[in-house]
């Protein structure tokens, strides 16, 4: 990915108010970020852990999402799966739900999935950050699971952008 700044990534965002991203905490070290590692960016909000963002340039566009998150101290024993990069976690896996963009998410409409807690799939998939549990084997390469990891994020980023029928 290539390296964002504050205004590219508060300008970003399809599903908040330009009120509430130009309030949201983006990290201060932009610029000590792996960005040569990264599929997207993403991090929790530190002074409220139930608040997460990504953003993502699919397709050649960038696009932010707003995510809320349960109490990231509940569930921390049971067995999960990140939905994005299929990353196996002892409780680092989180429901990430996601309002939906324009009046469908203003009306209260949201899509949901589970994400690494830490929303760092991209550094898991590459073998940067490990998980403390057993890792699948997988004969894909490399490039083959970042493939399925973007699409999976296209999916999820799709469906917060689209209205419901």
């Amino acid at each position: 990915m290539d390296p964002l700044t504050e205004p590219q990534i508060r300008s970003s965002f399809v599903n908040c108010t330009q009120g509430e991203a130009k309030r949201l905490k983006i990290p201060q070290a932009l610029p000590g970020q792996p960005w040569e590692h990264l599929d997207y960016f993403g991090w929790r909000d530190p002074q409220s852990t139930a608040r997460g963002y990504l953003v993502a340039d699919l397709d050649g566009t960038l696009t932010g999402i707003m995510l809320r998150a349960p109490d990231s101290t509940a569930g921390h024993a049971r067995k999960s799966l990140c939905t994005l990069c299929l990353t196996a976690h002892s409780g680092g896996v989180s429901l990430m739900v996601a309002p939906r963009a324009g009046k469908s998410g203003q009306r209260g409409n949201s899509v949901g999935t589970y994400i690494c807690a830490d929303l760092a799939c991209s550094l898991y998939i590459r073998g940067k950050r490990e998980t403390g549990t057993a890792v699948m084997h997988e004969t894909l390469t490399l490039d083959q699971r970042i493939e399925r990891l973007l699409g999976n994020l296209g999916d999820f980023v799709r469906r917060v952008r689209t209205q419901p029928a």
